[in-house]
């Protein structure tokens, strides 16, 4: 896929603000960087987390956005989108992220990175838009983008290659996993059966296959 690229770099620390009169934090304010950016640990080098349960961590160590996914949304929102509006600290061109199995390597600059899960939005999102409703609509329009675990330490910059070196051997993509979550949970079963998927991600779905299942159980006791 020689036309894929990484368009830029973004990085952003913790910001405190004001959440409805209480005092809130995220790094979801991210800056385009020009240069090469080191990518070790679980984080790009100027990047954090706020919130460290929710966000970051080996699993999520990088978010991936796509332009062509930016692109449509600006035409939904009528405005011009600055870089890294969403919180990405990669924004591709030329790769379908959302479309991308979970597992699936990437190597950009001297770094390789593994498609790990969708981003579940949550209500920073709409303060980064200043839409308090835009969660729904980045739900209902499933273009999550996609976080990614660093498998190889190195640098990357804008400008930068992406070459996809290597597949799984199963179908489930990112679109999938975050379609399961928010519409099909009768497909949950399949999440367990990707290695790749982080073990957060099977809790949630063997959790909610036994509450299906108790919900259809009628020997299983109503609440009191």
């Amino acid at each position: 896929m020689p036309s894929a690229r990484v368009l830029s770099v973004a990085v952003g620390r913790p910001r405190d603000f004001d959440y409805h009169g209480r005092p809130a934090k995220s790094a979801i304010w991210k800056s385009p960087l020009s240069g090469r950016v080191a990518a070790r640990g679980v984080n790009l080098d100027g990047d954090d987390q706020a919130d460290r349960q929710a966000h970051g961590g080996p699993d999520k160590a990088l978010y991936a956005y796509a332009i062509e996914d930016a692109r449509w949304w600006e035409g939904e929102l009528g405005r011009a989108l600055v870089t890294a509006e969403f919180g990405q600290n990669l924004t591709t061109e030329g790769v379908d992220v959302n479309g991308a199995l979970v597992g699936e390597r990437w190597a950009i600059g001297s770094a390789v990175f593994e498609i790990s899960e969708p981003r579940v939005p949550c209500w920073r999102l709409g303060v980064r838009m200043n839409d308090p409703a835009f969660v729904r609509r980045f739900t209902e329009a499933q273009r999550p983008g996609a976080y990614m675990r660093i498998v190889r330490e190195g640098d990357v910059g804008a400008g930068d290659a992406i070459e996809v070196v290597s597949r799984p051997g199963h179908d489930l993509t990112v679109r999938d996993v975050f379609r399961i979550y928010t519409r099909d949970r009768e497909e949950c079963g399949r999440l367990l059966e990707v290695p790749q998927l982080s073990e957060a991600w099977k809790r949630w779905a063997k959790g909610t296959l036994e509450r299906r299942a108790a919900a259809k159980d009628p020997e299983t006791p109503g609440c009191c």
